[in-house]
Formats: C-alpha cells, structure tokens, sequence
C-alpha cells in the first residue's frame, strides 16, 4: 500500500518537473510549429501549468492562429486574470478585427496594470478602428505625456485628428513625428495627408523628400506623379508614372495614371496603349467598360471625380 501511496505522491511532482522542461527547450525554439508541439507536450504532462498555454497562445499568434489563441488566454485567464493574458487576447481579438473585445481586454489590462502603456496604444488603436476618434486621441495623449520621444504615438494622433477632420492639430503631429525623426517614411505620410486635402505643392515637395532620403520608397514615386498630374504638369506625371513601372510593369494604378498624363499631354496613341495595358491587368474585357470596372484602383477609390472627369476620352480612344 505504501508503494501505492508513494507513487500516487511522486506523480504530479514528476508531471510537473517535465512540463517545466518542455517549456523551457520550446521557449529556446524560433520555429512557432515546433513552440506549439513542445507546450501541447507540457500541457499533456500537467494540464493545469497556465504557462504553457500562456507561451502556447504567444505562438499561436505567431502563426496567425488567433481563434486558437483567443482560447488559450482564455483558459489562463478563467484560473488566474493577468494583464498580460488579457493584454494578448486583446491582440488576438484585433487581429480578428473584433475591436470592440479587444477594447474590452486592453481595459480590463489597464484595471490590472494601469501603466500598462502597449495595452493604452491599442486600446487607442481599438477605438480609432471603431470611429471613437476623440476617445482615441485620450489615449494617445496618455502614451506622448510619458514618451514623449515616442514617433509612432505622432503618427496615430495625425491620422485620428485627420478623422475628425481637425487639420491644424493633425500637422501639428506630422511636424512632431519629422522633427523627432526626419525619415522618408515621416515625409512620406505627411505627404499623404496633404494630398488627401488637395494640398498638391506642399504634398509634392513632401514626396520628392521622402524619395530623396529612401531611393526604395517605390509609393512616392506614384503619389508624387499624382501631384504633377493634379497640378496640370503632364509632362512631369508621364516621367514620374513611367518610372514608377520600372519597378513593376504590371502596377494598374501607374499604367491608368500614366494613360491620363499621357493623354493630357496630348499623347492619345500612347495613352491608348497604356489604358489598354491597365485594363488588361484589371481582366477587363468589354471594350467600352464603366467606370465600375476600375473600382479596385486607386483613381476609383480615392480619385474618382478626376477619374471620372476623363473617362469618357479614354474610353474613347
């Protein structure tokens, strides 16, 4: 009987020895698959080590598995509410794109942990998704007061003043950001914001920044052939198109650009090529299509009166 008893004692002690080894050597893994098999392994040995489903859960993520590891934070979080397990499914719940229950696990982070600062970002970026601009700005106001250093914060708070549609505030960010880091990405996306309020010459200048300090930054060789072509320089939007190409040849948006300038500049045989190129690409093949056809570019989505404005001539060449 003692044997018995013995054994029964030892068991749990041993399941647990081997559950933390398994942990330890996936913990040592960079290879997500080969995480999740070892901590499935340390979760066999002792069902109840929340670590395992905690790093289990990480790894998930890692795959892209959100659904499984929104079930794995839950089962830590049933036997013992952390802020890091709600923090992480609130991850797993944005991935999903499910920000009101993400905004729910940040806040219920920040209940456990109030300087819990990632988990204040997103809860911003949470409510950014769900159009709670104003709310958002709150909680992006909370991570610039403590870093202020931080340039990503600038970015966000632009991007949500440009939502509300409050400009100055919105540049002002944009400044902040390029004067903590004047990269080609800081020019890139101020550029963007001028040209989304027809801000043309500044967005331009902005662009041709931005290619100056990243030669790679392919986007602002189109964005910046769109000021040319808004401006009335079609000469300058063929060269800027044409070399945005060089990159991919099968860029839809640059060929119908590039058919616009083209046009414009009183090119017609070129520009009929070029339209054709774009609509091939786009798989259209009724020769006198709708605008409706292009809805998948750019020109459609963000530019459709300027596009519309001349479709009638390219669909007439």
């Amino acid at each position: 009987m003692r044997r018995f008893i013995l054994i029964a004692i030892l068991f749990p002690v041993i399941s647990f020895g081997q559950a933390n080894k398994l942990i330890r050597q996936a913990l040592k893994s960079t290879d997500y698959n080969e995480q999740i098999e070892l901590f499935t392994q340390a979760i066999e040995a002792d069902p109840e080590n929340l670590d395992a489903y905690f790093y289990r859960g990480l790894a998930k993520y890692g795959l892209g598995e959100y659904s499984s590891a929104i079930l794995d934070y839950t089962k830590v979080l049933f036997h013992n509410p952390d802020a890091d397990s709600y923090y992480n499914r609130g991850n797993a719940k944005f991935a999903l794109n499910d920000f009101q229950g993400a905004m729910e696990d940040y806040n219920k982070a920040l209940e456990i942990d109030p300087e819990l600062y990632d988990a204040i970002y997103n809860l911003g970026l949470a409510k950014y998704y769900l159009g709670e601009y104003a709310e958002a700005i709150e909680e992006f106001d909370k991570i610039s007061s403590a870093f202020p250093t931080d340039q990503k914060v600038y970015t966000q708070k632009a991007l949500t003043y440009m939502a509300l549609e409050q400009y100055n505030e919105a540049f002002k960010n944009y400044a902040s950001r390029i004067l903590l880091n004047p990269d080609g990405e800081s020019f890139y996306n101020r550029g963007l914001a001028l040209l989304s309020v027809n801000y043309y010459k500044e967005a331009q200048a902005d662009f041709y920044k931005a290619i100056q300090l990243d030669r790679e930054n392919i986007p602002a060789y189109f964005f910046v052939s769109v000021t040319h072509l808004f401006l009335g320089e079609f000469t300058n939007a063929v060269s800027g198109f044409t070399e945005t190409l060089k990159y991919d040849a099968s860029d839809f948006d640059a060929l119908l650009g590039l058919a616009m300038a083209q046009y414009k500049a009183n090119d017609k045989a070129s520009a009929k090529t070029n339209f054709q190129k774009a609509k091939n690409i786009l798989g259209i093949v009724e020769p006198s299509p709708s605008i409706e056809s292009f809805n998948e570019t750019y020109w459609h989505q963000d530019q459709y009166y300027y596009l519309n404005g001349i479709f009638k001539e390219l669909i007439a060449l």
